[in-house]
């Protein structure tokens, strides 16, 4: 009997979801329309063009860098993966007599039809590169995304030939290089650096050398700026990388042990963030993320757009006229599928993203509060009384009367730095859910005190911002 093969684990499923937002953000923003302004635009994260003119242009970087640190185990190994975008310019002809000719839009049975970038999904595996000896871990792979044009017929409900959509695709070359290097400080830790660079021929000064260039070429293009244009069709857009290793474990770059300090400081990331997915396996993204990435399980899906709020947008394409929805649609399959989630949004579905609300501290942090005290309610709480709870600082019991003066810190705002100086009388001693100390004070010689005092509004400081005074002290 033949044995089954075992089925092969993909080291880098758990960083999917965080490099498909990566992949595909700012792929179309809202109105998610072809002819919004904000569209007009494209590709705004990891493009890497050809380096002749990324260097005459100077828009474009041709390649990114990933530095990172391995704490090796006795036989560690890297694995590397390279995803990106690779653009797919669609245009829309009209049948005019035995030819077409290009044009800015379509009318096919009341649907729009509109020219666009579209992408394809694409992906560079490189094989396990072990660790150790740092000096001897060297991979150098070149890759190569081929051209390709397609061309759809479109036609009338009557079933005549009312024009055609053209895709066309250049191809794009390029080079992934993996070395590693014992890194900086006294340990034994590893530096992994992986380039990626765009090698693709890039020789015409108006557009972009290949066949069939030509025909998309036109006037109206060239006065959009063609160069540009011409070059993100010899691209990588969105370029990102993700790293595994296997006995071996990543060291944060953010928050590095005190041990590795030396080592992270001499890492060099050029275009690219790298950050943990987990102690394993490393997400470098050229959008700048913390340690441990997720989407947000109350996401329903993807917007394209993860500088705004989903409720916001999700909200805002419910606006959008029957007309603009309609282009929304003819823009792009993804933007369709943003227009009719929307429309059919369950309630429960908006109920969730109205908000949520996380915990800063780990599970189990905080001790259970007795659930016979209404957390939310400080008067049903004999053991908390703002008038006689106190802090203590620098050796001095601060208490309801006491005098002190103000000192408001880098994390207070404007309003709060006129009071630098002024001394104040302390209100109250508060504390927060989470055990904060807050001071409530009211400012000497201001004649709202008493009002304010009534209506129960305080000026609140942390306790490093206050100053306790003697009796001498004291302001008129």
């Amino acid at each position: 009997m033949t044995k089954a093969p075992a089925p092969v684990t993909d080291r880098f499923a758990a960083a999917r979801t965080v490099a498909d937002a990566v992949l595909y953000e700012g792929y179309l923003l809202y109105p998610y329309r072809a002819s919004a302004q904000k569209n007009q635009v494209r590709w705004q994260f990891g493009v890497l063009a050809p380096r002749a003119f990324s260097e005459a242009d100077g828009s474009e970087r041709w390649s990114a860098r990933t530095e990172c640190i391995v704490d090796p185990g006795s036989a560690p190994t890297l694995t590397v993966r390279v995803r990106c975008l690779q653009v797919e310019r669609r245009t829309v002809e009209a049948a005019t007599g035995p030819g077409f000719v290009e044009t800015d839009a379509l009318d096919v049975g009341g649907t729009p039809l509109v020219p666009w970038d579209e992408a394809v999904e694409r992906t560079v595996d490189l094989p396990p590169v072990p660790l150790l000896p740092p000096a001897a871990a060297a991979h150098d792979e070149a890759f190569r995304f081929p051209p390709g044009e397609t061309v759809e017929l479109v036609r009338s409900a009557d079933g005549a030939v009312a024009g055609r959509v053209v895709r066309l695709r250049a191809a794009v070359d390029g080079r992934v290089r993996v070395t590693a290097t014992s890194a900086d400080g006294s340990g034994a830790l590893v530096k992994v650096t992986v380039v990626v660079e765009n090698t693709s021929d890039w020789s015409s000064p108006t557009g972009c050398s290949y066949a069939g260039y030509d025909r998309i070429a036109t006037p109206r293009i060239v006065e959009r700026g063609v160069r540009r244009e011409g070059a993100l069709l010899r691209s990588a857009v969105a370029v990102h990388t993700m790293l595994a290793v296997d006995d071996g474990a990543f060291v944060s770059l953010l928050d590095p042990p005190s041990a590795a300090a030396d080592a992270v400081a001499g890492c060099v990331n050029e275009g690219t963030f790298p950050v943990l997915i987990a102690s394993d396996v490393v997400l470098s993204s050229p959008i700048i993320l913390y340690d441990h990435p997720a989407v947000a399980p109350e996401s329903p899906g993807d917007l394209y757009d993860a500088t705004e709020i989903d409720e916001i947008l999700a909200l805002r394409v419910l606006t959008l006229t029957d007309d603009e929805k309609a282009e929304a649609r003819a823009t792009d399959p993804r933007a369709a599928a943003i227009i009719d989630r929307c429309d059919t949004m369950p309630p429960e579905v908006w109920q969730r993203l109205h908000g949520a609300v996380r915990t800063l501290e780990p599970a189990g942090a905080a001790p259970e509060p007795d659930a016979t005290v209404p957390w939310w309610d400080p008067g049903a709480d004999s053991s908390v009384d703002p008038g006689t709870d106190s802090v203590t600082i620098s050796g001095v019991e601060v208490a309801h009367g006491g005098a002190v003066r103000l000192h408001p810190s880098h994390r207070a705002d404007a309003q709060d730095l006129f009071l630098a100086g002024l001394t104040a009388t302390v209100a109250g001693v508060f504390r927060d859910v989470d055990g904060n100390v807050h001071i409530a004070v009211t400012v000497d010689g201001d004649p709202a005190t008493d009002a304010l005092a009534w209506q129960g509004r305080y000026l609140y400081f942390h306790p490093d911002e206050v100053e306790p005074l003697g009796d001498g002290e004291v302001a008129p």
